[in-house]
């Protein structure tokens, strides 16, 4: 390495310390890291939401509860009351029609 590329390596290194959000190649290498972090930690906390969400089905099927009827009415709840009143009309008029 010629003393020319020692010179240039030292500075890079110096500026990369003293800039407090340093970049390569036009991307802040601080600001991406902390984005992918904050990205990690919240698809750990889903993970563990969902686990604490299947307990309480497992509670529930334990229980005597009919866990895909419960998923159903957690569904149902979601959505307005115009638009579930509409389903169960069509759902009944479709039933009328292939006779059940």
């Amino acid at each position: 390495m010629s003393d020319f590329d020692e010179q240039e390596a030292k500075a890079n290194r110096a500026r990369q310390e003293a800039d407090p959000d340093p970049e390569v190649g036009g991307i802040a290498v601080d600001r991406l890291r902390s984005i992918i972090e904050r990205v990690e930690r919240l698809e750990e906390e889903r993970k563990a939401l969902a686990d604490d969400i299947k307990d309480i089905f497992g509670e529930a099927k334990s229980a005597g509860f009919e866990v895909k009827v419960i998923r159903q009415i957690i569904r149902l709840r979601k959505q307005e009351p115009a638009e579930v009143e509409e389903q169960e009309t069509l759902l009944d008029l479709y039933r009328r029609a292939l006779g059940m």
